[in-house]
């Protein structure tokens, strides 16, 4: 299994002892954490705004993480510019799973696959880790 993890989902996890950051880390035991330089980029930059006591825990996760490009290409998705490249790396990453907090943008994706990515946010990811019988292996690791 293959999780591409948008800026927010890096920005969010930066917090060290966080729900997402331990989620994340029991995850990594089970699935590959995968992003690209556009979300990491874009959550740096918002970290060094907002949390720049966060910037080393970020950089922590991100060098645990592989990286996918960043290429665009026609999507069958109506999506803004800015989170093109987002969908576009976890496609050429070839996730199973886009891991997104951001409802705004890609609200109205949830749960929906797009070339083969789901789209999923955190609460998402628990159900289809439950359907799979995964949420056992990482509630005890």
């Amino acid at each position: 299994m293959r999780i591409f993890l948008d800026a927010n989902i890096l920005f969010s996890a930066s917090l060290a002892n966080s729900f997402l950051a331990d989620f994340l880390q029991k995850v990594s035991q089970h699935a590959g954490l995968l992003t690209n330089d556009y979300a990491k980029e874009e959550a740096l930059r918002n970290i060094q705004a907002k949390h720049p006591a966060r910037l080393t825990a970020c950089e922590k996760l991100m060098k645990s993480l592989e990286l996918t490009s960043a290429h665009l290409f026609d999507l069958e998705v109506a999506l803004a510019a800015k989170d093109q490249p987002i969908l576009c790396g976890a496609i050429s990453g070839k996730a199973d799973f886009l891991l997104t907090g951001d409802k705004r943008d890609f609200g109205h994706l949830f749960g929906k696959t797009v070339c083969g990515v789901q789209i999923v946010n955190v609460d998402l990811l628990i159900v289809e880790f439950l359907r799979r019988g995964i949420v056992s292996a990482i509630n005890n690791p």
